[in-house]
């Protein structure tokens, strides 16, 4: 086959790419510039920094295979940036990574793989897809602890027929291992734990800096309604969190909604956060719809939690849960399982 490879810079995606070397495909290799700053200065902290690109760079060098870097920083910035800045205004938890998939990753990288005339895209996701009678399924990867299944939930059929996950076979321990038995330079790189675009920054200062509606100040009330402080703008709140309120009081209190339209952040204790369903909107299945029983997580490395999925009248999906969750998100990707593979997925429209 002829194959492309998104090279991060990473570990993964050099294995990834090795791997359809040594199984004796025609590779290229691409990476991504997604994120600059306002001069056009690469970011320091995240990805797309200039020592990842150089990372990719000479590891397809020394996998002598072809290397481009794509700029794609206007899509990221259309698609995933203005939605995060959007979303946090709005009061939402927002997930880039999902958005980043969906309208970077496996849309426009898809369309480059095709003009290069590559029969399959590959990346560095711990996930797996395999083919039953015409059929693909999006499984998590065999390491559990590294699974990336629920930031690609929006794969449609057509895609998983073009992508391929390779290391997604493999625990992280062996993709190392197998980095370093190859001479790899990103055998031992630590995996990016930031933000790409904030970095190692206040995602706070980040939004502030990226728009010009500034968000209101306004009260903290408890849940009975009482103002109990004042804050600069709901933008710096999230649903569950604990830190950075501004009050102290005998027992922990956390956020529990973020009306921006009056610019109220209401704060309470750990039980207010309690809730026994959701509401999943602009829903996306892999296969066939999917009624009755199932698993839904909610965050990235999120315990699974049992529950029961329905349609409704405005073509949104109920899940009720077998037992209550805690601090789910408006803005949050819900991802919907039966065991290890992923059923489809969508935004939390309605949480705790």
């Amino acid at each position: 086959m002829k194959v492309l490879v998104a090279m991060s810079g990473g570990v993964d995606s050099s294995v990834a790419a090795a791997q359809m070397v040594e199984e004796g495909h025609d590779v290229i290799g691409v990476t991504l510039k997604l994120w600059e700053g306002p001069n056009g200065e690469a970011p320091t902290a995240g990805c797309c920094t200039v020592s990842d690109s150089e990372d990719a760079r000479r590891v397809a060098a020394q996998l002598d295979i072809p290397y481009y870097v794509l700029n794609y920083t206007s899509a990221f910035s259309q698609g995933v940036i203005d939605k995060f800045v959007d979303d946090y205004l709005r009061g939402w938890t927002p997930n880039p990574c999902v958005e980043c998939n969906r309208s970077v990753k496996f849309d426009k990288l898809l369309n480059q793989a095709a003009e290069f005339d590559c029969d399959v895209l590959v990346t560095g996701h711990y996930a797996r897809v395999q083919e039953t009678g015409g059929q693909y399924r999006l499984l998590r990867g065999l390491d559990s602890s590294k699974d990336q299944s629920y930031v690609l939930y929006m794969l449609k059929q057509e895609q998983l027929a073009k992508v391929q996950f390779p290391v997604g076979e493999h625990t992280k321990a062996e993709t190392r291992a197998i980095a370093g038995e190859l001479g790899l330079r990103t055998a031992l790189k630590p995996d990016s734990q930031d933000i790409c675009f904030v970095g190692r920054g206040d995602y706070r200062d980040f939004v502030d800096g990226q728009t010009d509606v500034a968000t209101s100040p306004g009260d903290m009330v408890d849940t009975a309604g009482n103002k109990v402080a004042e804050h600069t703008g709901v933008a710096g709140f999230t649903i569950g969190q604990r830190r950075g309120l501004g009050v102290t009081f005998g027992d922990p209190r956390y956020v529990i909604k973020v009306e921006p339209a009056t610019s109220t952040v209401v704060i309470g204790k750990k039980e207010d956060l309690e809730t026994v369903d959701c509401v999943l909107s602009d829903l996306t299945w892999i296969g066939d719809s999917h009624e009755g029983s199932a698993t839904f997580q909610y965050r990235a490395h999120g315990e699974p939690a049992a529950c029961r999925v329905e349609a409704t009248e405005d073509e949104s999906w109920l899940v009720t849960f077998d037992r209550l969750q805690l601090a789910i998100a408006p803005g949050q990707a819900g991802v919907l399982y039966q065991a290890d593979e992923v059923l489809g997925g969508g935004t939390i429209t309605r949480g705790t």
